[in-house]
């Protein structure tokens, strides 16, 4: 299998929290995430495959500002597969089920309230990359 995001999600350690990637501390080990994965019904895209290989075990990243599911967590509701959600729980993403072939999937956010769903317009990695510099780069104001 191919690693498409692989590197660019673990470049996100040193970018952001100033320390080295390390595997234990970061990320899920592939085997420990097969085993999480081995639980579930479906498969998840590549690209959220990777970003549990180098992110999953960070806390810093996996709950800055919204929470990512754990991947033992992942389930599927109204024909998308949720990862992500807010601190109120007031949104929640995920790809469309009909999607989750696709290495890097367009990301929809549902309001919880309303239960309605509406595209990210970005992928999976177009909208991490683009929340972590929203999370972490400083106001230049």
């Amino acid at each position: 299998m191919s690693q498409m995001f692989l590197d660019k999600f673990k470049a996100l350690v040193p970018k952001y929290l100033e320390d080295d990637w390390r595997e234990e501390e970061d990320g899920i080990p592939a085997d420990v995430l097969n085993e999480m994965l081995d639980a579930h019904d479906f498969t998840i895209p590549l690209v959220l495959r990777e970003f549990y290989l180098a992110l999953g075990n960070n806390e810093d990243l996996m709950e800055a500002f919204h929470f990512f599911w754990d991947p033992d967590e992942l389930e599927i509701e109204d024909g998308y597969l949720l990862f992500l959600e807010d601190e109120d729980e007031k949104f929640a993403w995920g790809f469309r089920v009909d999607q989750l072939d696709v290495p890097d999937p367009i990301v929809w956010r549902r309001n919880n309230a309303r239960g309605d769903w509406q595209s990210e317009e970005g992928t999976f990695s177009e909208y991490v990359f683009d929340m972590f510099e929203w999370v972490f780069e400083e106001d230049p104001n």
